[in-house]
């Protein structure tokens, strides 16, 4: 009688411990990436000595719906300018501090070139401006 051999090479593979072991590093790295602290790395930077406040004239032009200028500086009133004039007037401002700026008041419904003559003159001068619109 012949005996038959009852051991069968299978070709699978169990893949529950390897997803055991999958999920708990998983698991680990979450856990773990939580808990550290963002500021690992202590930067040491310098602090300010001395406080120094630079006073910078602010001229302010605004533009009205009709094309009528009119300027201010700092905190006053302003007052009525011609076109023609507006470019004088901020060379001479500006003659006094070096540092100026200049806030562009427009009405959003006046023709565009009038925004770049204001530009046109800030970038002559060498001055900073900031555009504003208004309804």
């Amino acid at each position: 009688m012949a005996l038959k051999k009852r051991n069968r090479v299978e070709a699978t593979f169990a893949m529950s411990s390897m997803t055991d072991l999958i999920f708990l590093l998983l698991l680990f790295f979450v856990m773990a990436s939580t808990m550290s602290s963002p500021n690992d790395i202590k930067i040491n930077l310098p602090q300010a000595r001395a406080k120094t406040s630079t006073k910078k004239v602010v001229a302010k032009v605004f533009i009205d719906d009709l094309g009528q200028y009119s300027v201010a500086l700092g905190k006053e009133k302003p007052i009525a300018i011609m076109e023609e004039d507006l470019e004088s007037y901020l060379s001479s401002v500006q003659q006094q501090d070096s540092t100026m700026y200049i806030a562009l008041h427009a009405d959003e419904q006046i023709a565009y070139k009038q925004v770049v003559k204001v530009l046109d003159i800030a970038n002559e001068y060498n001055m900073k401006l900031v555009i504003a619109t208004k309804r």
